[in-house]
């Protein structure tokens, strides 16, 4: 899957751009309300993942089967959402660098 969020824009030039973008890619599922996970992940400098994103940080009501979901869907989206196309500047220092982001679904 391509990242449809960026489709013919310029490349990111600043990490808001793309933590905005994740986050633009992020529909939680319906019956989650209260759950969130934070993901750990790293890019190539073309803007690809560098390896499966990792939980780091799983809050999820329910049981384990409910938890492996939630995060299930948080990695697929993130997945979806990539590759970016980064700037120059952008590309030339994200290389390996470590990134969190936390998915959450507001509580009712």
């Amino acid at each position: 899957m391509g990242a449809t969020f960026q489709s013919g824009a310029e490349p990111f030039d600043t990490m808001d751009e793309v933590g905005a973008a994740i986050q633009a890619c992020w529909h939680p599922p319906s019956g989650t309300e209260g759950s969130e996970v934070t993901l750990s992940f790293s890019f190539n400098r073309d803007g690809a993942l560098i390896g499966p994103p990792m939980p780091t940080a799983i809050n999820v009501p329910g049981d384990e089967a409910a938890r492996q979901a939630f995060v299930e869907a948080a990695t697929k989206a993130l997945e979806g959402c990539v590759p970016f196309s980064f700037s120059p500047a952008l590309a030339a220092g994200i290389g390996g660098t470590v990134f969190t982001t936390e998915f959450a679904s507001p509580a009712n």
